[in-house]
């Protein structure tokens, strides 16, 4: 009985490893032509999720490639007023240490025969057992798993939901090698997260473990369309910083500086979720995991709960190998509830920084009482 996998991001590599380590097969269809196609994001906190690498038997790999460090985080106001200082112990536990998403991927990569990720598929449509691929193949399935991200082409087969815009746009950029080319903008940032939250805007910047500090600027309560008429000219970096600067007037000027040192790669992301407890019927031979099935707020679960999909998910197929339908249903049932909580609590974070007094809301939930 063949188990197809559609997409090769966490939650569907750490489905295939569980089952592997399990000795059920099954195949990844992806259809990124490589896994060094292109960028795999920043850096990502996994703190549940580490339950799925201990199933997986990759736990002590994951902790090789941790940086316990990212767990600093310091929390300040657009006039540079410092709210909130942690710094981690070299010593601490890792609870939530950061990881590199790309060091993840290779890390469960890694851990899969090398035939079993079909690379250059590209899944145009699904259903009645056989997979349509972009260059006209087609595979079959007994099982197919939806791991393909927000634009899911297996979500259609369960439900008729669509990801929305939140109201959230984010301008993405980064400096390079930051400890050489700009020791004191990398003092100033720290060894983890370093987050402004002003009102309707916030800057976040986050050490990856390359030396790279990407930086994402926020703007709140802003339509799906914003990034065409913000009047900010993209396809001129230099001009587009600058531009940016202006839009932080009455910010610290360290702020301006953070900007002014990024190099020319600039990413637009326009956030947008699935809704909030979103289930569907149980149905044979068809499910779904990650954000096909949960997309939510970027705001520290994603990742984690992908992992734990992908784990649970692996358990119920190798406790029921002769029984997917079973299978099937006991995960959804799990990822239903688990999900569901996680993306309320993302929901509430979101409202959180979209509202006027973001960073003192902020600073309460970090220090509560």
């Amino acid at each position: 009985m063949t188990i197809a996998i559609v997409g090769a991001g966490l939650g569907g590599l750490a489905l295939a490893r569980v089952l592997h380590v399990n000795g059920i097969d099954s195949v990844v269809y992806e259809r990124e032509p490589a896994r060094d196609a292109r960028g795999q994001g920043g850096m990502l906190d996994i703190h549940s999720g580490q339950r799925a690498l201990r199933e997986a038997g990759l736990i002590d790999g994951f902790h090789a490639i941790a940086r316990g460090e990212g767990q600093d985080m310091r929390l300040l106001e657009p006039d540079g007023t410092l709210l909130l200082q942690e710094d981690t112990p070299d010593d601490a536990p890792l609870d939530r240490p950061e990881v590199d998403r790309v060091d993840l991927r290779n890390l469960l990569l890694d851990s899969l025969p090398d035939n079993m990720v079909r690379w250059g598929h590209a899944c145009t449509s699904a259903g009645h057992g056989l997979l349509h691929f972009a260059d006209g193949s087609t595979a079959t399935y007994d099982l197919l798993v939806g791991a393909d991200g927000a634009q899911s082409r297996v979500r259609p087969l369960l439900t008729d939901a669509r990801p929305a815009h939140i109201g959230q746009n984010v301008v993405e950029l980064g400096i390079p090698d930051i400890d050489r080319t700009h020791p004191d903008l990398a003092a100033m940032v720290g060894r983890g997260n370093y987050w402004v939250i002003g009102n309707g805007i916030s800057l976040g910047a986050q050490r990856n473990g390359d030396g790279r500090v990407r930086i994402g600027i926020s703007f709140y309560n802003t339509a799906e369309d914003w990034f065409a008429t913000a009047g900010i000219p993209f396809d001129d970096p230099a001009a587009a910083r600058a531009r940016l600067i202006d839009l932080l007037a009455g910010w610290d000027a360290r702020f301006a500086a953070l900007i002014a040192a990024c190099d020319d790669a600039i990413v637009l992301r326009s956030l947008t979720t699935l809704p909030v407890g979103l289930t569907w019927p149980s149905t044979p031979g068809v499910t779904l995991l990650g954000d096909a099935a949960h997309l939510m707020p970027p705001v520290g679960e994603g990742a984690n709960m992908a992992l734990l999909d992908g784990a649970v998910l692996g358990l119920a197929l190798a406790a029921h190998p002769n029984d997917f339908p079973t299978a099937v249903k006991e995960y959804e049932h799990e990822m239903f509830e688990r999900t569901g909580a996680a993306a309320r609590m993302s929901a509430d974070m979101q409202e959180l920084l979209m509202s006027p007094d973001a960073a003192q809301r902020l600073l309460a939930f970090f220090q509560p009482g």
